[in-house]
């Protein structure tokens, strides 16, 4: 894909540049951890490499949005994706399918193509891994500071409802980082007090 190499770095300097400090998850980090985490599925799924190149550039575009709101960043995100896409002369079909990659990761997760599924895993890969814990203090100190979460317990109820109520979508997640999502439930449940 002309060009691939050049946006990738244009993008992550916007990332660097224009993300709020307080962004303790939705830093460049996740979005870096994303990207390596990509290469994992690929080994695993099999799609050709432009939609390899498709996922990718979703997978750094999915967050640009919180450049400018932590509001709606996903629809944000769409307007700067495709400003920049044109500008590198993208395909409209494939502007169109990066912009639903980034969509899909909007909670709750409503993926419909293959690649929409896998970029929702890669997103939220953490929750069946092992630095799930890490990842999640992250995504706390965050909380605390942009919506006021007061507490670790409140966060921990928090967490239970959301990772309850989330799916993993491939085969290769739902093998690999269901088992483990599940014993990160039963350990948060142990640690709130009522």
């Amino acid at each position: 894909m002309k060009g691939y190499n050049t946006l990738r770095k244009t993008i992550l300097e916007m990332l660097h540049k224009k993300l709020s400090k307080d962004l303790y998850y939705h830093g460049v980090h996740h979005t870096l951890d994303a990207l390596q985490t990509c290469g994992l599925y690929l080994r695993n799924i099999k799609i050709s490499r432009h939609d390899a190149q498709l996922l990718r550039l979703g997978i750094l575009f999915h967050d640009i949005g919180f450049t400018v709101s932590t509001i709606n960043h996903e629809h944000k995100g769409t307007e700067i994706a495709r400003d920049l896409l044109a500008n590198f002369d993208f395909r409209t079909e494939d502007i169109d399918v990066i912009v639903g990659l980034i969509l899909s990761t909007e909670v709750p997760q409503k993926p419909n193509t293959l690649l929409e599924k896998m970029i929702c895993d890669i997103d939220l890969d953490y929750l069946g891994r092992p630095d799930f814990y890490e990842i999640s203090n992250n995504l706390y100190k965050e909380l605390k500071l942009t919506i006021g979460l007061k507490n670790k317990n409140d966060w921990n109820k928090i967490q239970v409802k959301f990772l309850e109520a989330h799916t993993y979508h491939t085969d290769f997640a739902i093998k690999k980082r269901q088992p483990e999502k599940e014993k990160r439930i039963k350990e948060l449940k142990e640690l709130i007090k009522p």
